[in-house]
């Protein structure tokens, strides 16, 4: 079965389907090999254990995905045991 993708730039929908999923804001850490500090993420439930994640409120999560003019690519329907979500440049709608 093949999963469908939805992507938006609406908060209260993000918000709402990242919370449903047991998911929190978080950005990568700063990392100086890396360079690319405050990459935003989505934890869920701690599954993922990654270390370099850090724990941010929507508000700074928000500030960030809006500065970047990022958007939420997300499962809409799940097909399998694992839960998708990417944050990637927003496209033009």
């Amino acid at each position: 079965m093949r999963s469908r993708c939805r992507t938006t730039r609406d908060h209260d929908e993000i918000r709402e389907w990242v919370t449903s999923h047991d998911g929190v804001p978080a950005r990568v850490r700063d990392i100086p090999s890396v360079g690319r500090s405050g990459m935003l993420r989505i934890d869920f439930a701690q599954r993922n254990g990654h270390v370099d994640l850090e724990h941010i409120s929507w508000d700074e999560w928000f500030r960030s995905f809006e500065h970047a003019e990022l958007a939420l690519v997300y499962e809409a329907e799940k097909s399998g045991a694992c839960t998708f979500a990417k944050v990637v440049p927003a496209p033009d709608f």
